[in-house]
């Protein structure tokens, strides 16, 4: 290949130095056939409701922050990713646990997950935040942790699903032994149960909720404290990924993180990095 030539090895040299030109040729173009390489098959994710990080539009493509940073990563790395229908967040959960989907976005690294998944390099931050209606604000801008929940009796709104932080796990038993903590699977849904009082407070992705309640043409009251600020990361099933794929995009990703181009996708969405 004549661009390695130039690159790797000068034209100009003769015997011994002329071997070790070779030996050094042999190993670029090592290096650069694996950079180029693709995965060893399409990856498989399902396609999501949680905007501004990946949802349907009106024509039902998937757009949002995380699959424009997830394309461009795939792009780089020369892999393919085939998006699966819309599936409840338990049940693709326990798809992925299964093999039967290759790959969760927004992820947070956890022990217990590294007995199943590999991690990809962070990609954006996460905040969790506790949410009231601003009627109520004054009765809960003081609240410092799920402790106070516990002392106080306040009820709390969750997910039903997903990893908010080592202090929600610490207590969420005790608030479900209380009967303090209710879930929900779509963010409306947890919207109007804050509505007919089913809870006093609601905790998800800062930014998801407010857009979801702007949507219904909802007022939110964010609280100061905030369960959760951490980064998230491509949670890859080690079922179905080989590691060497993960460390394939890992590397895709840093090149274009050094290039600038996923700083950029993050600044049009307003995300955290």
């Amino acid at each position: 290949m004549p661009g390695f030539t130039s690159n790797c090895i000068p034209r100009s040299i003769s015997g011994q130095w002329r071997r070790l030109g070779v030996m050094t040729l042999l190993l670029c173009q090592w290096a650069l056939a694996a950079q180029a390489a693709p995965c060893a098959r399409p990856l498989r994710m399902a396609m999501m409701e949680w905007p501004p990080y990946f949802y349907p539009n009106e024509k039902g493509e998937a757009v949002g922050a995380d699959i424009e940073l997830i394309r461009a990563v795939f792009k780089e790395a020369g892999c393919s990713l085939e998006l699966a229908e819309i599936v409840p967040r338990n049940r693709r959960y326990a798809m992925f646990k299964a093999g039967e989907l290759d790959i969760i976005p927004g992820a947070s690294d956890t022990p217990e997950r590294r007995e199943f998944a590999w991690f990809g390099r962070a990609y954006r931050m996460e905040t969790v935040s506790f949410f009231t209606l601003p009627a109520k604000l004054a009765l809960y801008r003081d609240i410092t942790g799920f402790q106070d929940l516990l002392s106080r009796r306040i009820a709390l709104l969750s997910l039903n699903a997903g990893w908010f932080g080592p202090e929600y796990e610490q207590y969420i038993g005790r608030l479900q032994e209380a009967r303090l903590s209710s879930t929900f699977e779509t963010f409306e849904k947890g919207l109007l149960m804050l509505m007919r009082e089913r809870g006093e407070l609601i905790m998800a992705d800062h930014a998801t909720l407010l857009l979801e309640a702007s949507r219904l043409k909802m007022e939110l009251a964010p609280l100061p404290y905030h369960p959760s600020n951490a980064p998230v990361h491509l949670m890859f099933s080690k079922k179905t990924v080989s590691e060497e794929d993960v460390q394939r995009l890992n590397a895709a990703q840093e090149r274009l993180e050094t290039r600038g181009a996923l700083r950029a996708i993050r600044a049009r969405y307003n995300v955290q990095y």
